[in-house]
């Protein structure tokens, strides 16, 4: 039989066995314009080294190991002969002073090498002449380096290098055989839950199809296993590789290790990577990823193979603590390590903008060229939305810019100059704008920005070692963001400038759609599950999360009796900004007591404001308190550890509880209170977001475009969040609870249409009979505790 072949180009080659050094995140990527620049030298060069040389030659060496082969293979810049030597150029366009240059870069040199060995082996040559050529890429000022190695001696090195790769092909591979092995007898869980094992089979033949699928499906199905088990289920059958488990909160992250633990009891073996954010996992107070600043990297790259390798090869969960258990035993930085760790297994757990972000994405699976068998199980998915929107958008704040510009005046006169340019033209622009103004496109002001970030690039390539003010740093990759998102724009794309709240004066570069952006991150992988309790209506999310015309939807109803909760709808009381005053407080504070003293126990009620909740808070506090209910409020700056005290205020034992929350915050989804932990969800109006530019730039693009645009712009997301709050109060079959909706507008056909098909059997209430409603259904459910009054 034959072996395996594994393909990997010559210069990722070297550049993951050799690299070394430190760590040092001062400075960007290397940007399209740097490459296209450095494409055209290269050109150049080769030009000028006249006919006998052969430019852009392909070259490719088979290895081959008693378990598998390996295929290197890439494009040598240049061949040449002189001097009777064959010489192979290998050409690197920098922004550095090519002429203070000591000795090529390791890793450069190496590429040269590999192409030297192959070109040497396949002519049968007995030595060959290795040349580096670096080129200023704004000067064009060239250095070059040249030496001549025999070809023995270059066999040697080339073969050690292709040994250290094979240590980890071959484990892999190993891994792989014992992983599909596990999985041939893997059985669900659990007993299938209504709707379960129809969810499970629409999966597995969506990933087994190469298709996308959305699926809603309420609380309570168990959406998490259902989509992880068919998915290596499929990846155990061939039908997929990686398995990229997304999410938007941390308290999803962690269902879904839980998951993946659940089938590792079972048998199963997967090695499964939870990527926890960059901030969370820094040993240091402040994180600042260079060798000034962070011991870690010192040396980093010196370590962090050997570091991942045995982590590996030794252990298969890899979460927040065993990364940085880890990281701290061969002083690595832990962020760093866990991308490079992602590499090899077999799941990674991750925040959506780790593969749709355009920014931060993980470039090892999803930069330019990349792509796999990729199984991509999005979790609540009706997020990806909104947070498209803000991954593909860009902006340039003028204000940010005269700043930037006195900071740098003495040091970079050429970059202080550009930025003048920036200021006049946005300027001129703010002048017209009046609250915001909608724009054909930006006009010249691209061409300046390039301008910027190119005498910005020079400057840092020439002080390497400047340590830049934050302000300026953050600037610095505002426009490097800018002009990547420059280059999307479409007709899902619109340009408009604004005079903001905040007394700045920005360019906005706005996706309104994300659809294309998102599936050119989907094309890279094999399929993609979309699913959450909220995809309604599902012709609204598809429009929004993919542009495949081959995407289907399944719907799963309910396990849960509706015998278990009360659905109110109170048709006297309104949120709407016309209503709004003390008045209608009163009847929704009315409405909050009267629903707590019909039952004791923990409520939540949710609000589509701060100033709104704070209002009604006051008058419940000065009109309706009793001693024996508790009240806690959220509010806006809520540090990490006082949203845990909050939610533990839950888990105490007091009478009742009731929490006043903001509808679409962070209590209002990805939570778990089951049981008695909570008996009711308020919900306070229609969740419709709050007046806003770009609100009304969505709502006349989708107007524009043949849709209803208030759907688009403010019905559609408002629901959304009343739907992901009223879910809180039914998570299991043990749960009993009442969900009161207090907008009279939810009677209305364009928003009672959007509520799922098991609120068929809500009722309408007023605050004369909602505590005989209330008390009827209290009295329908078996009392575990003494809850009564």
């Amino acid at each position: 039989m034959d072996n395996p072949v594994t393909r990997i180009s010559v210069r990722n080659l070297v550049e993951f066995i050799l690299q070394s050094g430190d760590l040092d995140n001062r400075r960007g990527t290397i940007d399209k314009d740097a490459m296209l620049k450095g494409s055209r030298l290269h050109r150049k060069l080769q030009k000028q080294m006249g006919g006998d040389y052969r430019a852009e030659v392909a070259l490719r060496m088979n290895c081959s190991y008693e378990d598998l082969d390996i295929r290197l293979e890439g494009r040598a810049d240049g061949i040449f002969t002189e001097d009777e030597v064959v010489w192979i150029d290998e050409i690197k366009g920098i922004y550095g002073n090519v002429e203070q240059m000591e000795e090529p870069v390791k890793v450069h040199k190496a590429q040269a090498m590999c192409y030297g060995y192959i070109y040497g082996v396949q002519e049968g040559l007995s030595k060959i002449g290795i040349q580096m050529t670096y080129a200023n890429l704004e000067t064009e000022v060239v250095k070059r380096f040249r030496e001549v190695i025999s070809i023995e001696e270059l066999k040697e090195w080339y073969q050690k290098l292709l040994d250290e790769y094979h240590k980890w092909l071959s484990y892999q591979k190993k891994w792989k055989e014992e992983r599909n092995y596990s999985l041939q007898s893997l059985e669900f869980p659990f007993f299938y839950r209504e709707g379960q094992r129809k969810m499970v089979s629409s999966v597995y033949h969506a990933i087994g199809a190469s298709r996308q699928i959305f699926i809603q499906a309420p609380t309570g199905v168990g959406k998490t296993m259902s989509t992880i088990f068919p998915a290596v289920r499929a990846v155990g059958e061939g039908k997929g590789e990686t398995i990229f488990y997304l999410t938007a909160k941390t308290i999803t992250r962690t269902v879904a290790q839980e998951a993946f633990e659940v089938l590792r009891e079972k048998g199963m073996k997967y090695k499964v990577v939870t990527i926890t954010a960059k901030e969370k996992l820094c040993f240091m107070d402040e994180t600042k990823c260079d060798p000034v600043h962070c011991p870690y990297a010192r040396g980093h790259f010196d370590r962090v193979n050997d570091a991942v390798y045995e982590l590996w090869t030794t252990k298969s969960r890899y979460d927040r603590e065993t990364i940085r258990e880890q990281a701290e035993k061969w002083q690595v930085c832990p962020f760093e390590m866990c991308l490079d760790l992602s590499l090899w297994v077999d799941a990674v757990i991750c925040d959506y903008n780790y593969v749709f972000d355009p920014t931060v994405h993980l470039k090892r699976f999803f930069g330019e060229g990349a792509g796999g068998d990729y199984v991509f199980l999005i979790d609540e998915a009706h997020n990806l939305a909104e947070r498209g929107r803000e991954m593909y958008s860009a902006s340039i704040c003028r204000e940010d810019a005269v700043r930037v510009r006195k900071v740098m005046k003495e040091r970079a006169p050429r970059l202080y100059r550009s930025l003048g340019k920036l200021d006049k033209q946005l300027k001129e622009l703010q002048v017209d704008c009046g609250n915001y103004l909608v724009l054909p496109g930006t006009g010249s002001i691209t061409m300046t920005i390039l301008k910027v970030q190119g005498e910005f690039d020079a400057f840092l390539e020439a002080h390497k070692d400047v340590e830049l003010e934050d302000e300026v740093r953050k600037f610095y990759f505002d426009i490097r963001n800018f002009l990547n998102i420059a280059e999307l724009i479409d007709e899902n794309y619109v340009v408009y400038a604004e005079n903001g709240e905040d007394g700045l004066f920005r360019l906005k570069l706005f996706c309104v759609n994300p659809a294309v952006n998102l599936g050119e991150y989907l094309k890279k992988g094999r399929s993609a599950v979309f699913f959450s309790a909220t995809l309604l209506p599902m012709s609204y999310y598809r429009k929004l999360l993919s542009n495949r015309q081959d995407d289907y939807g399944i719907y799963v109803e309910s396990p849960f009796s509706q015998k278990n909760r009360c659905i109110l709808n109170a048709g006297d009381v309104s949120s709407l900004y016309s209503r709004r005053g003390y008045e209608e407080y009163h009847k929704i504070a009315e409405y909050i007591a009267k629903t707590v003293w019909q039952r004791k126990g923990n409520y939540m009620v949710f609000f589509p404001s701060y100033k709104m909740l704070e209002e009604v808070y006051a008058v419940y506090e000065e009109e309706f308190s009793v001693n024996w209910v508790k009240c806690i409020c959220q509010n806006s700056s809520m540090k990490e550890q006082e949203r845990e005290e909050f939610l533990q205020e839950f888990e105490q034992n007091q009478e009742s509880l009731v929490a006043f929350c903001i509808m679409g915050g962070i209590f209002s989804e990805g939570i778990d209170l089951l049981g008695e932990k909570l008996i009711g969800a308020i919900l306070v109006g229609t969740g419709l977001p709050q007046l806003g530019n770009e609100r009304e730039i969505l709502r006349s693009f989708y107007t524009e475009n043949g849709e209803n645009g208030f759907d688009y712009a403010y019905r559609y997301p408002g629901m959304n969040k009343v739907l992901q709050a009223a879910g809180r109060v039914i998570r299991t079959r043990e749960d009993h609870g009442v969900i009161l909706l207090l907008d009279e507008r939810f009677r209305q056909r364009e928003y009672s249409n959007l509520f799922p098909v098991e609120w068929n059997d809500r009722k309408t209430c007023t605050l004369s009979n909602v505590e005989a409603q209330l008390q009827k259904f209290w009295e329908s459910i078996p009392d575990k505790i003494s809850h009564k009054l």
